[in-house]
């Protein structure tokens, strides 16, 4: 199954998205595989060893850690690190298992926290990062990893979105450059409809693979938010405006037909093929384009936002380290600041194709010309409520109704209905 931070898919995006459950609640899908190996919680010798529990990103995510895990070994001859790999589907049963029977890794690396660091059984990044590892990290990935204003965990890896783009059809529509606006995608959009001959302006999948996500682009875009930092809300004057334009896109004949039963991955295709000028997409959609289609003339932009202003989705995964009994603390700072150095982590990420959460990983990667509007657009970048308990429900509500205003539903209607899922499951 692939990552959430890989694919846009509503069940992997959530990230976090029931990660304020029980204790042992975890995000939709889990590690798994196999293992590679695992050590004790142990000290012998004057040594310690740290059980590092992971997930595969990819068929290299093993190598790529073990040659982090030699580069911090050679330098901490006093830490020996046991590496254990394991598949996305099923980390939520091996890491279950573990807590369960007293056996938390040291440091784990997955996508929710929450339930873990409500039932206190994390370091608070503070204890076992140094400052200077801290303040490396965006700010907006900062707060997406903190509860209450304290850092519970590391944001590890990102991706956020970006409006895709292709420049042939924008051209034969009259349009020279990628809009900034709403009006601008509005107006753009439909001269491209307007060239007939089944290509159109603007992709918009309200279906329910990930409706979430495309209403959370428009949302964020106008100002909006999913929360007002303690409850779920959903049915607000700045996200009523951003759906309304949503309904506009599609009543002024902007968009695909039937975007309220358009899935974000068949649409993507349909913009690889060259028939829809713009689209919002991921970074592996680049790669995607390579494979498919490695002739398509395209472009990539923030996305248009009502001001101008650019705003983006971003999602991360974690790196978090369990108290257990306490006497790893040290060790685990030293591995952390290790791992979130400059050239460590930039590498590590590179090799796996995601982006990086800290600033100097920014800057490195910034010269790969693929990742630059993707990179340049993190600082701004909105999450998604993902530790409200609420969310979850929420997030349901919206994929199985939005796509009830492409056909024609009042927006404020819609919103009150995903507002009475949210309240409940509050």
């Amino acid at each position: 199954m692939p990552h959430p931070v890989h694919r846009g898919t509503a069940r992997r995006v959530s990230l976090a998205g029931v990660a304020a459950l029980a204790t042992l609640s975890l995000a939709a899908c889990g590690f798994g595989g196999s293992d590679s190996s695992s050590g004790g919680d142990a000290s012998a010798g004057g040594s310690t060893t740290l059980n590092l529990l992971v997930p595969s990103y990819s068929d290299a995510t093993k190598a790529n850690w073990q040659k982090v895990i030699d580069g911090f070994q050679a330098k901490n001859s006093n830490v020996k690190v046991a590496l254990e790999v394991q598949s996305w589907d099923n980390i939520n049963d091996v890491v279950r298992t573990k807590v369960q029977s007293g056996k938390a890794p040291d440091v784990l690396n997955i996508d929710a926290f929450a339930g873990f660091a409500g039932d206190d059984l994390l370091y608070k990044a503070e204890d076992v990062a140094s400052p200077q590892t801290i303040s490396d990290f965006q700010d907006s990935f900062k707060q997406n990893a903190s509860i209450d204003g304290t850092m519970q965990a590391f944001p590890f890896i990102a991706s956020s979105r970006a409006l895709f783009y292709n420049k042939k059809l924008l051209q034969q529509a009259g349009v020279g450059a990628p809009p900034k606006t709403w009006d601008e995608l509005l107006a753009d959009a439909k001269k491209v409809n307007a060239l007939g001959g089944g290509v159109y302006g603007y992709g918009m999948p309200l279906g329910n693979e990930e409706a979430q996500a495309e209403t959370s682009i428009w949302t964020f875009g106008n100002g909006g938010s999913w929360t007002d930092g303690s409850k779920v809300t959903v049915d607000t004057p700045q996200n009523l405006e951003a759906v309304q334009f949503m309904q506009k896109m599609v009543q002024e004949k902007a968009t695909q037909p039937n975007p309220g039963a358009s899935d974000r991955t068949p649409m993507l295709n349909v913009f690889i093929q060259g028939k829809i000028a713009m689209a919002v997409g991921l970074p592996p959609t680049v790669g995607q384009i390579k494979e498919k289609n490695p002739d398509l003339d395209y472009g990539i932009a923030p996305i248009p936002t009502k001001s101008g202003e650019p705003v983006t989705l971003g999602v991360a995964d974690h790196l978090m380290a369990f108290k257990n009994d306490g006497k790893k603390q040290t060790a685990i700072k030293a591995f952390v600041d290790y791992f979130f150095s400059k050239d460590v982590y930039s590498e590590w990420v590179k090799a796996e194709g995601f982006l990086p959460t800290t600033k100097s990983g920014a800057e490195v990667l910034s010269s790969n010309p693929d990742l630059k509007t993707f990179l340049d657009t993190l600082p701004s970048a909105k999450f998604y409520p993902s530790t409200n308990t609420a969310w979850s429900a929420t997030q349901g509500a919206i994929q199985s109704l939005v796509g009830q205003v492409a056909q024609g539903k009042s927006p404020a209607s819609v919103l009150q209905a995903v507002q009475k899922k949210a309240d409940a499951a509050s």
